[in-house]
């Protein structure tokens, strides 16, 4: 441990944050608003030790370097300047602050009302001040080397169009298996059963719901329960602790480095749009000490906050240092920790300004030209809760964007919903209305069936009503509108008639999703059959209902699951970069795109405004103007057949070639070949045009 007290140099404006460097320690801190700017540093026993004023100021920063200091220095910030909440300023000395920079962070702030700016019990609240000590209860910052040895391990670098993206909970995904050496941690998310089960499922990435240090909110810990998703930020660039075995970010980076050698990305879910300080009510643990009114987007009335992700604030995406800190914290994880793209939650509250939504705002400018940034994959949630804050379809180039227009239609068309034949059809060929702009790739709408938010896929087709008891709301909490069929029983069941057609349900919906253009992503736990016990809204659920179940035998399901994935590789007609417009194609005057009734006649309007139709046909081609390098292959045609079984009358082909049947849900095996144009009840079935010497 480093012994003080240290000598004190001017140091530098640049990098933000401590910088290690052989000989010190550089510290910077952004202020616009503050009068002084203090250092305290910590003995490993959280004694803090010395207090020292940093000496110089450019440009709002504040910064200072500290010779001989090293690795394993424990701080944290305090902050002067004026306490007037009606004018945006709640500075106070007595809070120790979080360094928004800081790469690593001893744990986690303990709940006591110290860590408020403001005296619980006095009646103007927040526009008194408190003079209590915070440091007790908050936890520090730590200077850290980052550097690691990555073993010359390349990314995997898979184009979108060739991705499969699984969606995952750290802890979610391994806490359940007996298999794994320190479940629930980042070593045991890369540990050999985790990698075998996911490159034999055949995924190209994992998405990992947030590992940025986040807090427990007070009211769930006071119901026993915990913040579980993690969807409360306020360490943008250091891995929570709680997943780690010991206190080393590297654990973080080995896991990064077992992944990319198995072939599989590491996508990060992330929370930049509001942070875990709430509402003017909240504590102050970071930016509403450090300088509220630059960091955050305030009311007209200064003391509140604009709150667009219904969390009590908003970050101010019009302030250039809060661009920067995202920036550099975004390329942090992509330079330094070696992940491979990012999952933007409420990406709406990034691109807005005094003027609303505004889809080539300053962040998404700052984006479009980083050379890191602009090269990974940027995937946006698209929308928030503030006004106009659906954007389905609005984002630039290079984003993708999680498309709940294909969760919500796909489930409807399979439970029997009148009038949603037209709306599935759109979304199975990339949903082009919404996406085909600007030059935008059809594999810009990032098709899902579930995500951590809503039912699982086996609760989908297992339950009506959504089940959240165990949340302490009352069941008030999470959607009520799940377009969710239980099959004629609510639950788990024994029937073996209902058990079977909730399978039927299952592989079609799945064989739907690998069959659609677009960017493919599947819930972990879904391959096997995981249930939340119909749960919706598990973000408070550390335990059996949030985390994955394992099976004690293998589920046939994930043979099925395995299926569909390998056959959407297989067939680079599924995985098109271009939109499919049915516009005819130079290479053999056919349209990349024909839709068929069952007896083989074109659709017309009166057939798609038909509510009592129940089968889908499509032939598909490469698309048109598709160039001669990318890899061509015959039609399919793909049937989605939720009625009784009906005979596909087949489209003509040359002579001598055939349609042979390379996929169905109704079988067992789905992709056993079998003879004939028949195509079962509830099922789905892909053709394939080939020659007969195939």
């Amino acid at each position: 441990m480093n012994v003080g007290p240290f000598e004190t140099r001017p140091g530098r404006p640049t990098p933000l944050g401590a910088t290690l460097d052989p000989e010190g320690v550089n510290f910077a801190v952004f202020s616009r608003h503050a009068t002084k700017v203090m250092l305290c540093l910590f003995d490993e026993e959280g004694n803090e030790n010395q207090i020292i004023t940093l000496p110089e100021r450019e440009g709002h920063v504040w910064h200072g370097y500290f010779p001989g200091m090293k690795a394993g220095q424990q701080y944290g910030v305090r902050m002067d300047g004026p306490y007037e909440p009606h004018e945006g300023h709640r500075f106070n000395p007595y809070k120790l602050l979080i360094d928004p920079y800081a790469k690593h962070l001893t744990g986690h702030p303990k709940w006591n009302d110290a860590l408020f700016g403001y005296q619980n019990d006095h009646k103007d609240k927040d526009l008194s001040l408190d003079k209590t000590d915070s440091a007790p209860y908050m936890p520090r910052c730590v200077v850290v080397d980052p550097s690691f040895n990555w073993e010359n391990a390349a990314e995997p670098r898979h184009a979108l169009e060739s991705s499969v993206i699984y969606e995952a909970h750290v802890k979610g995904l391994t806490a359940g298996r007996r298999d794994i050496p320190n479940p629930g941690t980042y070593l045991a998310m890369a540990s050999d059963p985790i990698l075998e089960h996911l490159n034999t499922l055949g995924v190209t990435a994992v998405e990992l719901l947030p590992v940025q240090a986040f807090l427990n909110e007070k009211f769930l810990l006071d119901r026993g329960l915990t913040n579980y998703w993690g969807y409360m930020t306020y360490g943008f660039f250091a891995p929570d602790p709680r997943y780690m075995q010991g206190s080393d970010i590297a654990e973080f980076q080995q896991m990064v480095r077992r992944f990319h050698s198995a072939g599989i990305e590491v996508i990060l879910d992330v929370v930049y749009n509001h942070t875990a300080e709430g509402s003017e009510l909240g504590p102050t643990l970071m930016f509403r000490g450090l300088d509220n009114a630059s960091y955050y987007r305030l009311a007209d009335n200064p003391r509140y906050y604009i709150d667009d992700a219904g969390c009590g604030n908003t970050l101010d995406f019009e302030n250039p240092f809060v661009i920067r800190l995202v920036m550099d914290s975004l390329r942090y994880w992509v330079e330094v920790m070696h992940v491979d793209g990012f999952r933007f939650d409420l990406c709406s509250a990034l691109g807005r300004t005094a003027r609303g939504f505004e889809r080539d705002g300053p962040f998404f400018r700052a984006v479009g030209q980083d050379p890191v940034l602009n090269q990974i994959k940027l995937i946006a949630e698209p929308w928030d809760i503030g006004p106009g804050g659906y954007q389905l379809g609005a984002y630039p180039s290079p984003f993708a964007e999680w498309n709940d227009k294909y969760r919500d239609n796909v489930r409807e068309f399979w439970r029997g919903d009148a009038g949603k034949v037209r709306d599935v059809a759109e979304r199975l060929v990339g949903s082009a209305p919404y996406f085909d702009h600007d030059g935008r790739a059809a594999t810009s709408s990032l098709n899902f069936l579930t995500a951590h938010d809503g039912f699982t896929l086996h609760d989908t087709v297992s339950y009506n009503q959504k089940h959240n008891l165990a949340n302490g709301e009352n069941n008030r909490d999470g959607h009520s509108n799940n377009h969710s069929d239980n099959m004629g029983v609510e639950g788990p069941t024994d029937v073996p008639a209902i058990k079977s057609a909730r399978l039927r349900r299952k592989r079609n919906m799945i064989a739907t999703l690998m069959l659609s253009q677009g960017t493919p992503m599947i819930l972990a736990g879904d391959e096997i059959s995981n249930s939340q016990g119909g749960n919706n809204n598990a973000y408070c659920q550390d335990n059996e209902i949030g985390w994955v179940n394992w099976p004690e035998e293998e589920d046939p399901f994930f043979t099925f699951c395995q299926q569909a994935i390998a056959f959407r590789k297989m067939h680079p007609l599924l995985r098109q970069t271009r939109f499919l417009h049915s516009r005819q194609r130079q290479i053999d005057g056919e349209p990349d795109l024909f839709w068929r009734r069952a007896d083989g006649v074109a659709m017309q309007q009166e057939d798609w405004d038909n509510p009592d139709l129940d089968t889908l046909v499509v032939e598909m081609r490469m698309a048109s103007g598709s160039p001669e390098y990318v890899k061509r292959e015959g039609a399919l045609l793909v049937v989605l057949n939720r009625g009784e079984a009906v005979e596909i009358a087949p489209p003509e082909l040359p002579q001598g070639d055939v349609w042979v049947r390379r996929f169905d849900t109704s079988q067992e095996d789905a992709i056993k070949v079998i003879p004939g144009m028949t195509v079962a009840a509830d099922s789905v079935v892909v053709f394939s045009h080939e020659t007969s010497d195939r």
